[in-house]
């Protein structure tokens, strides 16, 4: 019986290349960094899934798997990357791995050995080394816009409050949204104009969630599934 091949990250290279030749598959060769998109998000969304079935069934498999396609992606993008001399796997590994080291500087000691207490770390300020100088408006319209919206809000809220002062007392905010939730059950004009009001209330829960330290995206998850439950 001839043994099963275990395949390595070279290996891997290599299929993606082989399938991106001209004796490759036709498919695989006509994909763009923006064809692709659609897939790495999905890919994403699948590997998280992976993590929840794991947590609550103590199955590895589905994550394992999702984890290779996220992993297939990564590598699709630097292969069109390098045919088209934009940048080398190489590159993004050195890249992130400097990011790392750079990052975490109680950790990785500097050119002299030394660490920095954890508790003195500026992490914004950090950050802010690896990108050049940009205005607040730069920096929150660089938060990606197709984060899904709860993500979003809470990053450009982020922003907003360390740079404009905006969403920084709780008790401000909690008055703005049971306000905003006032008028919105009270309100029966047009559509859009019931949109807007809704719009205005979400981004109000988001900055209490956000305030107490709560990711509104995961908690909104888990009401959906309880609720799921409830009713299976």
């Amino acid at each position: 019986m001839t043994e099963k091949k275990v395949y390595t990250f070279e290996d891997l290279r290599n299929i993606i290349s082989k399938l991106r030749s001209p004796e490759g598959c036709s498919w695989d060769r006509v994909q763009t960094h923006a064809s692709l998109c659609p897939c790495m998000i999905e890919e994403a969304y699948e590997a998280v899934d992976g993590i929840r079935i794991l947590t609550e069934s103590g199955q590895t498999g589905a994550l394992k798997e999702e984890l290779g396609d996220v992993l297939l992606q990564v590598l699709f993008h630097c292969q069109i990357a390098e045919e088209n001399q934009e940048f080398t796997l190489e590159e993004v590994i050195d890249q992130v791995s400097a990011k790392m080291v750079h990052r975490h500087p109680h950790v990785f000691p500097d050119e002299h050995g030394e660490l920095i207490p954890k508790e003195q770390v500026d992490w914004e300020a950090l950050k802010k080394e690896e990108k050049p100088v940009c205005t607040p408006e730069e920096e929150i319209d660089a938060i990606p816009h197709s984060l899904p919206a709860l993500i979003r809000t809470a990053k450009v809220l982020k922003k907003m409050e360390r740079y404009y002062g905006t969403g920084k007392d709780f008790e401000e905010s909690a008055a703005c949204a049971e306000s905003l939730l006032c008028a919105f059950v009270d309100r029966k004009d047009e559509r859009d104009d019931q949109e807007e009001l809704l719009g205005e209330l979400l981004l109000s829960i988001v900055n209490l969630g956000r305030k107490k330290g709560l990711n509104s995206e995961q908690a909104l998850i888990r009401a959906l599934e309880r609720c799921i439950r409830y009713f299976s």
